[in-house]
């Protein structure tokens, strides 16, 4: 019997959009006769650690990114930060030529782990930035992120090339790159037809401290809503908890399958403009308002552009209130972008001998 070809798929721990939107070319992996390997570090892990039981496991370095509680401080903590951070991506490229070695890797797919790849085997980044936007240094972020991605075979940017599309001039340079596929918008969501239970879910995520700023706002805030409340706080635990607060119920985290359910029962969704929680509302075809994290320039320009395309509503974490829910109607939402690229195709790439 032929050896199953034995992928390294590799998300960023940073938020839990890198590792939920690599569940379903995990599943594909699977369906297409791979043998996938995870690779990722703490809330990410864990979560595909939850979705996937029976796969294999490798613990990569933490990059430790945290945001600074002011939002107009993310850039000086950021490159506060970069050391670290520079130190985490060699280790992990270290960590990646033992694991292509020990654990006899074929191919490797990295969601934005910029030291995962490799030169003896076939690598791909994942990215929704080719443009990285960092206020007046982003002709240098970006840069500095294209030579990044020219290290791997190719990038696949979870969009489509042409318009209508969700990531703007985030995944559309001016200048293309020549490695970039355009496979289409990623979620490992499916649209059910299910009757309203909620008026209102609450879906949080992202780096600390911001997520507990928010949640312990928003959870007080919501005891004045009039409906029933969905709150997903985002933390990713070994066991699911669920406790009422109020009119909220609330869930530590979700499993695929309930987040599914729990889009299906909701009227409206209150969440950060994370680039993966975008595709989920538009494969979903659901309203939503955004709170994009403060400070993260990526977040406030999808916040930004999607309000004045007159699809979701926004504003920022401090001016934030109940009654601005009500603007949500008066917005299109989101709808589903349908994409020509032939996913049966995409792993052509580790296919060849």
């Amino acid at each position: 019997m032929e050896r199953k070809k034995r992928i390294l798929i590799a998300p960023l721990n940073w938020g839990l959009g890198h590792a939920t939107r690599c569940i379903p070319i995990i599943r594909l992996l699977l369906e297409s006769g791979f043998d996938p390997v995870i690779g990722s570090d703490g809330d990410a892990l864990q979560l595909l650690q939850n979705e996937f039981e029976d796969l294999e496991f490798v613990e990569l370095p933490e990059y430790k990114i945290q945001y600074a509680e002011k939002g107009r401080y993310f850039k000086l903590k950021m490159v506060w930060d970069s050391p670290k951070i520079m130190k985490a991506i060699s280790k992990e490229h270290k960590m990646t030529k033992k694991i292509v070695e020990d654990r006899a890797i074929d191919g490797i797919i990295s969601d934005n782990r910029l030291g995962v790849y490799s030169k003896k085997v076939p690598s791909v980044f994942i990215t929704h930035q080719l443009n990285v936007l960092t206020g007046n240094t982003t002709r240098f972020s970006s840069a500095i992120h294209q030579k990044v991605i020219s290290k791997f075979q190719e990038c696949w940017v979870p969009d489509v090339a042409g318009e209508p599309n969700l990531s703007g001039v985030l995944g559309h340079p001016e200048k293309p790159l020549h490695n970039v596929r355009y496979i289409g918008p990623l979620s490992r969501l499916e649209k059910l037809d299910l009757p309203l239970k909620y008026e209102l879910m609450v879906l949080l995520s992202g780096p600390e401290p911001q997520r507990s700023m928010l949640e312990q706002r928003l959870l007080e805030q919501v005891q004045d809503f009039k409906g029933n409340v969905l709150f997903v706080r985002g933390k990713i635990e070994p066991r699911q908890s669920v406790v009422t607060k109020g009119v909220a119920k609330v869930y530590n985290f979700m499993t695929s399958e309930q987040l599914e359910v729990a889009f299906a029962k909701s009227r409206m969704i209150l969440c950060r403009s994370g680039y993966t929680t975008v595709m989920d509302l538009a494969k979903l075809d659901k309203k939503a308002f955004f709170i994009p994290t403060p400070g993260q320039y990526e977040q406030e320009y999808i916040a930004e552009r999607l309000k004045k395309l007159q699809l979701v509503p926004s504003c920022c974490q401090d001016t934030f209130s109940l009654d601005m829910l009500s603007d949500v109607e008066n917005y299109k939402g989101l709808s589903k972008i349908n994409s020509d690229f032939d996913l049966n195709r995409l792993f052509d790439l580790f296919k060849c001998e």
